[in-house]
């Protein structure tokens, strides 16, 4: 799970975090301020399965096409990536249409995100 760009705001990633990691996944948060480098290379080494990026600055259609063309560059493409954040319905569409998984919004209920995950990813 990480945080891209100046987004600053953490408290729903890490409530996500948790909540994943109290259903039994694995869970690594790279913390604030990440490049999409950044939580590439960390996804490779990590040897991850999914990548949960969360925006709320408004940058999500910059930071999801960047960080899926670094993951096809790398060979990394079969990671399952989703998002959250406050994404108008419009662009949760084109992000699905270039390759995010889901996109969780305010309020989805954390069974949900967990949920999906277990059926999405290929573990």
């Amino acid at each position: 799970m990480a945080k891209c760009g100046l987004d600053g705001h953490d408290r729903g990633v890490k409530v996500v975090a948790r909540a994943l990691r109290d259903a039994g996944m694995e869970v690594i948060y790279t913390g604030l301020h990440q490049t999409a480098e950044q939580v590439v290379a960390a996804a490779i080494q990590e040897d991850v399965d999914v990548i949960g990026l969360s925006i709320l600055s408004g940058a999500h259609m910059t930071i999801f096409p960047k960080l899926l063309a670094l993951l096809r560059e790398r060979g990394a493409g079969d990671i399952l990536v989703v998002g959250g954040g406050t994404i108008l319905p419009d662009d949760i569409q084109a992000l699905k249409t270039m390759g995010v998984a889901e996109v969780f919004v305010p309020d989805t209920p954390l069974d949900n995100i967990a949920a999906f995950i277990r059926r999405a990813a290929k573990t």
